[in-house]
């Protein structure tokens, strides 16, 4: 079945979370993938912990505040590597298959789009760095609504803007509780389980489980 919108978390379900991190490895020592994970982790802890206060900061201000953490809590790891770890997220890898996926869609003549947290200058430099602003149509940022995922006004900003119904949607995303956030919207929903990870909030389960996007540009 197609559907008249594809459209794409960005951090970790189209770029790599933890590449920023892979660049510097060798600096940052043994502790590299813990601190990787923990600052992923609280980036998206702060987001929540925020929009449960209805106190906003944009998703770039949370990532700085996140590594800032990380490095307390790794003191193994040098506080001098910060800005080269910061200016490496500006330009985070795309996973493999990402842009020959969102061509095939675009060739059967959906609208590609990004739903994203981060904020408006982080994505367009994640999406230029990645070649992929010759394919994406739009890209929403929760900047917009100033409140993070899984807010309903986060994704009706797609619904609104494109004039769809939800149904009409399919959002793919890594994040289980993002999935949730955008099934309970009433997105067709698609988990990216790269990790392999457990489900969760199952009652709020998404229409498909892929381990990549790969699959998608063969239209299911």
């Amino acid at each position: 079945m197609s559907y008249a919108a594809y459209v794409f978390d960005a951090y970790g379900t189209l770029f790599d979370v933890h590449a920023a991190v892979r660049r510097h490895a060798e600096a940052i020592g043994p502790d590299g993938q813990a601190f990787s994970e923990l600052w992923r982790a609280k980036q998206l802890e702060y987001s929540w912990v925020r929009s449960l206060m209805g106190a906003y900061a944009d998703f770039w201000q949370l990532t700085e505040q996140a590594l800032d953490y990380a490095f307390e809590r790794f003191p193994s790891a040098d506080p001098k590597l910060k800005k080269p770890l910061l200016d490496a997220y500006w330009k985070l890898d795309c996973y493999p298959e990402v842009p020959a996926v969102l061509r095939g869609l675009k060739e059967r003549g959906a609208r590609i789009a990004i739903l994203s947290n981060g904020s408006p200058a982080m994505l367009a430099s994640a999406v230029k760095n990645a070649a992929l602003d010759i394919i994406i149509d739009d890209v929403f940022s929760v900047d917009t609504v100033r409140t993070f995922k899984t807010a309903p006004a986060v994704y009706d900003l797609v619904t609104t803007t494109y004039r769809l119904y939800p149904r009409a949607v399919s959002f793919q995303s890594s994040n289980r509780w993002d999935i949730a956030g955008a099934t309970r919207f009433g997105f067709r929903t698609v988990w990216i389980n790269r990790a392999d990870m457990p489900d969760e909030y199952k009652d709020h389960g998404p229409s498909l489980i892929l381990p990549s996007l790969e699959s998608l540009q063969f239209g299911i």
